[in-house]
């Protein structure tokens, strides 16, 4: 796809990897909006990185989390740019408990803003696509997608189904030369990583990523881009994590 002068929507694009991924966009020459619940400081400083690259930029607040918010991020992006080129679903949120643990509310939030979400933005962006007959759809999974992960049964479950959502859709537009796409990132230095104390910081370097480095919101934006950018790549899922889930010891 030949990016410049398309219109990008990132949903949690105002920090971490979506902001990594919205910057990234607009430096090949895509006008963006970001999309967040709310409209904070470091949305702002966002949205102002992404101008700096002579790109347009808004910024939408919703919680796509949400069916009607979802529908309408995607109705005010086709408002007020004419269309969308691009979507990358990049919100998300932790769950943390394992079966017994975890919250039933939890469980349901925790699919409603990382499974449900991708199927309405869908719903709702493929129709302008077609309208193109040409797009690219970016869904961000998990390594904790792709191995069991103790403590974390919602969110592995809810990153899981992603490729599995990439490959279906990518199979059912094809002919439509929309192409659907996911990455699963593994230890990403972001403020998702807060929690972990130094010792497992360190445990995470030295015994589980091979590289022996965490990974910055910038590698897995240049993936993204490269998923936007190659028109001959769809139904793949791109594993981002210095090696960690490649090994066996």
């Amino acid at each position: 796809m030949k990016i410049a002068g398309k219109l990008s929507l990132v949903t949690g694009g105002t920090k971490g990897i979506g902001a990594a991924t919205a910057i990234e966009l607009a430096r090949l020459g895509s006008d963006v909006i970001i999309n967040g619940r709310q409209i904070d400081d470091e949305a702002k400083r966002t949205k102002e990185k992404i101008e700096s690259t002579g790109r347009r930029c808004l910024v939408m607040a919703g919680d796509v989390s949400i069916p009607a918010q979802a529908t309408q991020c995607v109705q005010g992006a086709v408002e007020q740019f004419g269309g969308v080129d691009v979507l990358v679903h990049a919100a998300g949120t932790n769950a943390v408990g394992g079966l017994l643990d975890i919250s039933v509310e939890s469980w349901y939030k925790t699919f409603d803003l990382h499974v449900h979400a991708v199927f309405h933005l869908c719903r709702a962006v493929v129709p302008e696509m077609k309208k193109r007959h040409e797009g690219a759809i970016i869904l961000i999974s998990s390594a904790a997608g792709l191995r069991g992960c103790l403590g974390a049964l919602a969110y592995g479950v809810a990153k899981g189904a992603l490729p599995q959502f990439a490959r279906s859709l990518a199979r059912e537009l094809a002919d439509d030369n929309i192409r659907v796409n996911c990455v699963s990132p593994g230890i990403i230095r972001t403020r998702f990583q807060d929690y972990l104390t130094p010792e497992q910081v360190r445990t995470n370097i030295e015994k589980r990523i091979p590289l022996r480095r965490e990974g910055s919101p910038e590698h897995v934006a240049a993936v993204i881009a490269m998923l936007v950018v190659n028109d001959f790549i769809t139904g793949e899922n791109i594993v981002v994590d210095g090696g960690m889930t490649m090994r066996i010891a």
